[in-house]
């Protein structure tokens, strides 16, 4: 059974399809226990209170020390019982502690087809203007593993669509998030069912749908 923890720092869209998708049973043997958001005004949190999901706000400005605050995520995940970590929209850097005690057990969705249009720098709308100025024929949404490194973890699944002439970076975006709500839930299945092996910075998908 997949214990998720949800890292989300804006309005949850990914957070509430992987819900969805859990709760009309296309993800079986998994449920979210946890929410946790850098961001007390997050969207994610309501969606998380509609559903009876405990939700934490939980920041760095909140502790005096890195220490302190990467102590305090492991407390608060052992306490719920998290076994799996996937980040939704979430802001910020994953420290290399929560990374060892969670290795090839944190998800990430990142809104292009790694590597390209990956590393520091590279989130939101930036992504997409990106990929606009540099004219790229295709875009698409990649589900990979957290590790040390921006968007370097091995390649789970990915998804790609066409970037049409007249694509603006909004649009792209809107387009891309499509996308992202069903590789997402699709990925996070394949995990619960034990349909992924991991070697090292390779991953194998034993089925897919």
């Amino acid at each position: 059974m997949l214990n998720i923890a949800v890292f989300v720092s804006g309005k949850g869209s990914n957070f509430r399809a992987i819900q969805k998708a859990i709760l009309n049973g296309f993800i079986r043997n998994a449920k979210i226990v946890l929410v946790i958001s850098n961001n007390s005004d997050a969207g994610a949190l309501d969606i998380a209170c509609e559903h009876g999901i405990p939700a934490v706000h939980l920041s760095r400005k909140q502790y005096t020390t890195d220490n302190e605050f990467n102590n305090s995520v492991l407390q608060t995940l052992r306490q719920h019982g998290a076994n799996f970590i996937v980040l939704a929209g979430y802001m910020k850097k994953i420290d290399s502690s929560i990374i060892r005690h969670y290795r090839n057990r944190i998800l990430n969705i990142h809104p292009a087809l790694l590597p390209a249009f990956g590393g520091s720098g590279m989130y939101g709308m930036h992504v997409h203007e990106a990929v606009i100025t540099q004219k790229a024929s295709v875009s698409g949404a990649t589900v990979h593993l957290v590790d040390e490194e921006y968007d370097r973890g091995a390649i789970v699944l990915q998804r790609q669509i066409p970037v049409a002439p007249d694509d603006t970076p909004e649009s792209l975006a809107a387009n891309v998030l499509q996308i992202e709500h069903e590789l997402y839930p699709e990925a996070i299945r394949l995990f619960a069912e034990g349909q992924v092996k991991i070697d090292g910075q390779h991953v194998t998908v034993l089925n897919t749908p």
